[in-house]
């Protein structure tokens, strides 16, 4: 054991202690971060605005900040884009983090002095809390490898721009620096493809103990390192132990990437936005991720079902349920209020306060009043894949309002395999009986012969992979939807259907 590895355990214990008694009192933290929230904003353009000074309770609080997204604040993000002090949050952020917004095009996200060290000791926390829980801290003496975006970053009016991935590669602590992978030149590459490939050629002979990124884009890295050397990556990585990702469900990918390991290895689920990290998986042993209570952000919560209502439910963590799906709206030390992500979750603890992220508001299907959310359509699938040791690669599902052979509409699925069905009817059947069972309003569509059942067309392996580069969004920190209610994607997907 190096020495990096035996002093990790005792900075384990002592983050584990601290992080443990901060879940334990959340309610406390969260009432203090709106209280911190509001006292620290109070003499901003914002602030004045929504009278922040007269604000005492959480109930003034919703009746002041109304529920915004990018559209919603923009024209006080414009404000601090263009240089003004002041706006959103005392000063200037010190960052942009620069997301693609698919009606704002090009969005910049504040991150101030307050709010970084929460994106990066959020991510440190995650792997010390692994540490303490396992006693496992050998990873730290070998290489480690985060595949993400370019950390170049550009100027705007004085202030950095650049993709989150990209900034947070400038704050890693120097006691991992010379642990990391890639260099910083291979780094900078943009085209993901090539990125890859130099990749590869940096890692084959390191001693890779850990590797992170979003699933897709990790699975194109070990088919790489296989198709150079024959080997799984067990072979060539012996001492790789430890996966950590955030971003999609890994579920879809598990199979697959397992295969391509050669072995079970641990793996570690982060919840990080460019506006705030969220939560992280804090054991091994115990389902959901940990919801970070002291981490710069006042949460909120909406249930998904009463969304788009003039009057919809608003609450703080005190009074959040079970089971429930919630749209989850962000406060934060970076300047914005009542902040809509888009992401919907629901919890799995109360004690402590423990998530699932279950998918995207604005990626569902309700093209007839089902509201089909990305948890059931990966629920179906997945399940009935496994009972038949079937492996998906990747899928989406999209509305088929007027089919052109006519009849009914249908949801219909665009799914990648890496093992056909043998009967792809009969599997069609299963995954629809087991979407309805999951979604009672589905059930009534297909019941009340408003829908007929699924539809599933089977695409090239590397379909997705190819409609990705198409759009120049290959790699980095870009996600193919699970659901659409349109067919753009869908559309577009249909040059990839096997026998085209």
């Amino acid at each position: 054991m190096g020495l990096k590895a035996f002093l990790a355990k005792p900075i384990a214990a002592f983050i584990q202690k601290k992080v443990r008694k901060e879940s334990a009192n959340a309610l406390s933290w969260q009432a203090f971060w709106m209280k911190r929230l509001l006292d620290r904003a109070k003499d901003t353009a914002y602030g004045k605005d929504h009278e922040f000074e007269n604000i005492q309770s959480y109930d003034q609080f919703k009746a002041a900040v109304q529920i915004n997204d990018y559209e919603g604040l923009r024209t006080y993000i414009d404000r601090v884009v263009a240089g003004e002090r002041d706006i959103l949050w005392p000063g200037q952020p010190i960052y942009f983090a620069k997301t693609s917004g698919t009606t704002s095009g090009v969005k910049y996200i504040p991150i101030t002095k307050e709010s970084i060290p929460y994106h990066i000791n959020s991510a440190r926390n995650a792997l010390l809390l692994y540490i303490a829980e396992t006693g496992k801290s050998e990873f730290v003496d070998g290489k480690l490898i985060f595949l993400s975006g370019s950390p170049e970053l550009d100027k705007k009016n004085g202030i950095w721009l650049g993709r989150l991935s990209g900034i947070v590669n400038h704050h890693i602590p120097g006691y991992l620096r010379k642990n990391q992978m890639p260099s910083y030149e291979t780094n900078m590459i943009e085209d993901w493809e090539m990125k890859v490939d130099k990749i590869t050629d940096e890692t084959l002979l390191e001693n890779m103990t850990l590797i992170s990124g979003i699933p897709p884009w990790v699975q194109m890295y070990f088919d790489k390192i296989t198709e150079r050397t024959g080997k799984k990556i067990k072979d060539v990585f012996p001492q790789f132990n430890l996966f950590v990702y955030g971003g999609v469900n890994f579920e879809p990918y598990r199979a697959k990437i397992e295969a391509s390991i050669g072995k079970k290895v641990d793996t570690i689920e982060t919840y990080p936005a460019s506006e705030g990290f969220i939560a992280y998986q804090d054991s091994q042993a115990a389902d959901g991720l940990l919801l970070l209570v002291n981490n710069g952000i006042f949460y909120e919560f909406i249930p998904v079902a009463e969304f788009y209502e003039e009057n919809s439910t608003r609450v703080w963590l005190k009074d959040v349920q079970l089971e429930v799906n919630y749209v989850i709206i962000l406060n934060t030390n970076a300047g914005l209020y009542g902040y809509n992500i888009g992401d919907t979750i629901k919890f799995v603890s109360l004690n402590p306060y423990k998530i699932k992220v279950t998918g995207r508001i604005k990626h569902f299907i309700s093209a007839f009043g089902e509201h089909v959310i990305g948890e059931e359509v990966e629920h179906a699938l997945l399940g009935e894949a496994a009972k038949l040791g079937i492996g998906i690669i990747e899928f989406t599902v999209a509305p088929q309002v007027m089919p052109l052979e006519g009849g009914l509409p249908y949801h219909e699925w665009f799914v990648a395999f890496e093992n056909e069905p043998a009967d792809i009817t009969n599997f069609e059947k299963a995954v629809d009986l087991a979407l309805q069972q999951k979604n009672i309003y589905y059930q009534d569509l297909i019941v009340g012969n408003i829908l007929q059942t699924l539809k599933i067309r089977s695409l090239k392996p590397d379909a997705f992979i190819q409609y990705m580069k198409s759009n120049g969004k290959l790699g980095g920190q870009n996600k193919v939807p699970r659901l659409s209610n349109d067919r753009k994607i869908a559309d577009a997907l249909e040059a990839f259907k096997l026998g085209k």
